[in-house]
């Protein structure tokens, strides 16, 4: 179980995941990674994914339920961090559908996030996606980690 704790005042907000990010704003978000990938993440910064269903970039979720499954293929609860960070966006794509003419060339248009909303069918999940093409733009605010 993951929980997410308050913040207070001064956290950025955390757009509900059906909602459109709007250009130009920080929003918190949440990236799921193992306790030693986060250590590495937290000293050099993230390394963006050189491919992905939305091209190269640092794939990201509004949902801590959907970040709180990653790494997939990590089985131990307990190996697994959720790293909080807040984000600017820039300029946001929605990418809607599989094939969507600018699923993997959105950054060369001038985006800086693509983002698939939830239900879209772009996601097995289901869950909403954000893909972030510039890490420079996400810094590590906190870590959550599994209740037992």
């Amino acid at each position: 179980m993951w929980v997410e704790d308050d913040l207070g005042p001064s956290a950025p907000p955390c757009l509900e995941s059906f909602r459109e990010p709007a250009d130009g704003r920080v929003y918190r978000m949440y990236h799921g990674t193992s306790k030693e990938a986060a250590k590495k993440i937290k000293v050099s910064g993230f390394k963006p994914s050189s491919n992905g269903m939305l091209g190269p970039g640092v794939y990201l979720s509004r949902d801590l339920d959907k970040a709180s499954r990653y790494p997939l293929d990590l089985e131990d609860e307990h190996q697994k961090v959720v790293l909080r960070v807040k984000v600017d966006v820039g300029k946001v794509k929605k990418i809607d559908h599989q094939g969507h003419p600018l699923q993997f060339t959105w950054h060369d248009h001038g985006y800086d996030t693509a983002w698939c909303p939830p239900n879209c069918g772009m996601v097995r999940s289901r869950l909403e996606k954000d893909c972030v093409w510039d890490p420079k733009r996400i810094t590590v605010i906190g870590e959550i980690h599994p209740k037992t």
